[in-house]
C-alpha cells in the first residue's frame, strides 16, 4: 500500500491481490522467534519438515488455492495474470512463474532473493522447511529453475537498488539469476541497477509505475 500502486492499477484496470507472506495463527515452537523464518516468512514453498509441512504450503496457496478462490467469488480473468514481489516475495514470484510455464504472462520483481540456496536467508529457510535435501532446494530456487525453464517466452523485470545492504551482504545474488537467464533463450531478464536506492519502500514507490506499465503490456 505504501508504494502508491493503487492509482497505476486503476489506470490500467488491473486487479491487485496481496496475499500474506505466511500462514498465521498456529503458534508452533519457534514460529515467532525471528523475522526471517516462521511467521511472516513462509518463503513461498511447500514445507516438507515438521511442524511446518501441514500448514506452511504457500506455494500451493499462491498457485492453486488463491486463483480458485478468486474465480469462485469475483469477476476476474486469472488466465491473464502477472506476478510481482519484493525481496522474499520477489523470490516467490519468480519460482511461481518458472515452475508454471504460461500461468503468468510476466514477472515483476524488486530486489528479489534470486538464489536462495546460496544465501544465508535462503539456507536458513530451506533447511527449516525442506530439510537437508539440496535437490528439493533447487526446485524452489529461481537461479536453478531458470536454467531448465521450458515454456512460453517469459519476460522478467528486476529492479535492484545499488545501495541495498542486502545486496552487499550477498543475500540477493541477482547476478546469478542473470547468468542463468542469459543461458536460456526462452527467458528475457531486464536487470536494472538503480543507483542511490536501498531495499525499502521509497525504492519500490519510485519505480512501481514502470512495473505496472510493464505488466499492463502483457495482460491488458
Amino acid at each position: 500500500m505504501k508504494s502508491g500502486f493503487q492509482r497505476f492499477a486503476a489506470k490500467h484496470g488491473i486487479v491487485v491481490i496481496n496475499p500474506d507472506t505466511s500462514p498465521r495463527g498456529f503458534d508452533f515452537p519457534g514460529e515467532h522467534d525471528s523475522y526471517d523464518f516462521g511467521s511472516g516468512a513462509g518463503f513461498y514453498v511447500n514445507a516438507t519438515e515438521e511442524p511446518w509441512k501441514n500448514n506452511y504450503r504457500m506455494y500451493s496457496y499462491i498457485t492453486g488455492e488463491l486463483p480458485s478462490v478468486l474465480t469462485s467469488n469475483f469477476n476476474v480473468n486469472v488466465n491473464k495474470s502477472a506476478i510481482s514481489g519484493h525481496s522474499m516475495g520477489g523470490h516467490g514470484a519468480l519460482i511461481c512463474a518458472l515452475k508454471n510455464p504460461g500461468k503468468y504472462k510476466c514477472v515483476s520483481t524488486f530486489a528479489p532473493i534470486a538464489n536462495p540456496s546460496e544465501c544465508p536467508w535462503g539456507i536458513k529457510a530451506f533447511t527449516g522447511y525442506l530439510g537437508e535435501n539440496k535437490g528439493a532446494w533447487k526446485q524452489c530456487d529461481a537461479t536453478y529453475l531458470a536454467k531448465d525453464y521450458d515454456g512460453p517466452k517469459l519476460e522478467i523485470l528486476l529492479d535492484q537498488g545499488e545501495d541495498d545492504p542486502y545486496l552487499n551482504d550477498k543475500q540477493l545474488l541477482p547476478e546469478n539469476l542473470q547468468n542463468s537467464c542469459a543461458g536460456n533463450k526462452l527467458l528475457s531478464l531486464n536487470l536494472r541497477k538503480q543507483p542511490g536506492y536501498d531495499h525499502g519502500y521509497y525504492f519500490i514507490s519510485s519505480f512501481i509505475e514502470e512495473h505496472f506499465t510493464f505488466m499492463a503490456k502483457h495482460i491488458c
